[in-house]
């Protein structure tokens, strides 16, 4: 099987987090499988690198804070593939550039056009695991570009699409899609499975599982999507295109806005 694995920031977060993700993809490397793997920043460098840039430039461009806050990115997979290795597999990092995503030239929310399947291919032919640069891309003018937030989760489902990948996980801090917030609501219910048209309305809604655009491209392309935690073996929630014993006026869950004042 050739399967996709995204983790996010916060299962990056440390030295101890990097080494969990780390032995995780072995394993399922060493259980027969390619694996190709996207990351996030580690835990809150995303916002540190804005911070910086305001410090220096309140009115920064937009390309230029692109090309600063892809380096978080950079800064996780060379770490993963640097801890894969100790271990004693073997792994490659690679940026957009090297992998050939190619976006339109939107400043900070840019969208994929195409992908290059060629460098991808040729490493999982050498036995390397791969592991690549989530959230960005490169335009037509070879300028750096970035998804917009939540975007390492569509550059997950866009190379599963691409590879024609059996599997495509997203490793994040709670082990599925809810009934509501498992933080805010403690008898939240975990779901088994949720339909793409479900999980689109609760990422459209505010729902942080999944980035709404990501699901958007697993619905188009068909990609078998999976919501886990990083933190445990449990099992977590499908997202398809149907459901066991769905009807439209069923409530699966909620999402909520604290911020809003009434």
């Amino acid at each position: 099987m050739l399967i996709v694995q995204k983790f996010g920031g916060s299962s990056v977060a440390n030295k101890e987090r990097i080494f969990n993700v780390a032995k995780r993809i072995i394993d399922t490397h060493n259980a027969g499988n390619d694996v190709v793997v996207v990351l996030s920043a580690q835990g809150d460098t995303t916002d540190e690198l804005i911070e910086k840039a305001h410090e220096i430039n309140p009115k920064a461009s937009k390309r230029e804070m692109d090309m600063l806050l892809a380096t978080g990115e950079q800064q996780s997979v060379a770490l993963m593939a640097m801890a894969i290795n100790s271990l004693g597999a073997r792994a490659i990092s690679l940026n957009a550039m090297q992998v050939g995503i190619d976006t339109t030239s939107t400043y900070g929310n840019a969208r994929i056009k195409t992908i290059s399947r060629g460098r991808i291919e040729h490493e999982l032919d050498r036995k390397n695991i791969v592991i690549i640069t989530g959230f960005q891309g490169v335009n037509k003018y070879e300028d750096v570009t970035t998804l917009g937030r939540g975007g390492s989760d569509t550059s997950a489902v866009a190379l599963a699409a691409r590879l024609h990948a059996d599997l495509c996980e997203i490793y994040t801090d709670v082990d599925g899609v809810y009934t509501a917030d498992p933080r805010v609501v403690k008898d939240a219910k975990k779901l088994n499975e949720i339909s793409y048209d479900e999980m689109l309305e609760l990422a459209s809604l505010g729902a942080k599982v999944l980035h709404n655009r990501s699901v958007e491209m697993a619905k188009k392309y068909n990609v078998k999507l999976v919501v886990r935690s990083s933190m445990s073996d449990a099992e977590g929630t499908i997202v398809k295109e149907e459901c066991k014993g769905a009807t439209r006026w069923v409530v699966k869950s909620y999402s909520h806005n604290l911020k809003i004042i009434a």
